[in-house]
């Protein structure tokens, strides 16, 4: 509560500084004018040569001067009360700002609490990586369903070009392996062939025919 009306305060006493400062002015300026006067008179009660005048106004111009010096002692204090005041409301205002700023790193760090801050980082990243898991699952999943006929087709499309061209060559080979079968003995036939020639030469020989 006290920081609260404590502007108000500060404003009301600066008021009232400023208002004693201006009436010590005003003050001062007519002890001035009275001064001038005094000194005035007791320059004409010289030349009439009134010596007991002359003292009595010069004792009462000593008392104004005096007033007057005070009048500037008075006035250097409230000009120090005004600073002083200026900077006690500098003080308080900063105060606030400092009291205002520590209960706001209060409640930041009531909800910042480091155990809380790190477990809350930790789930996050756990959950994260969990997020990261499941969506490259299921892209996996997807990427399986929707690029298994494509695969399946190339795959069969492969595979026939191999067969083809492995079909081509062995129809290649079949199709000379008849005519080469046609124009070349078979196995037996060689074999028996073989034999007869050497039964007949060696007969030949038994029977002495070169």
């Amino acid at each position: 509560a006290i920081s609260i009306f404590f502007p108000d305060i500060i404003k009301e006493q600066n008021r009232e500084l400023r208002g004693t400062q201006r009436a010590i002015s005003r003050d001062r300026a007519a002890l001035e004018k009275q001064e001038k006067q005094l000194e005035l008179e007791i320059k004409k009660m010289a030349k009439t040569g009134n010596k007991e005048a002359c003292k009595v106004l010069a004792k009462q111009l000593v008392q104004l001067r005096k007033q007057k010096n005070r009048t500037y002692a008075v006035s250097s204090k409230v000009t120090s009360m005004s600073t002083q005041t200026k900077v006690m409301n500098s003080q308080m205002k900063m105060a606030g700002a400092m009291s205002a700023t520590a209960k706001t790193m209060q409640a930041v760090n009531k909800k910042m609490d480091p155990q809380k801050t790190l477990q809350t980082m930790q789930n996050f990243q756990k959950e994260n990586m969990k997020m990261e898991m499941t969506e490259e699952m299921i892209n996996d999943t997807l990427d399986d369903i929707f690029d298994a006929s494509d695969e399946e087709e190339e795959s069969q499309d492969i595979v026939n070009q191999v067969l083809d061209e492995i079909g081509i060559e062995i129809s290649g080979k079949m199709a000379k392996a008849p005519s080469a079968a046609r124009g070349l003995p078979s196995a037996s036939a060689s074999s028996a062939a073989t034999i007869s020639d050497e039964e007949i030469e060696r007969q030949l020989k038994a029977l002495g025919v070169d």
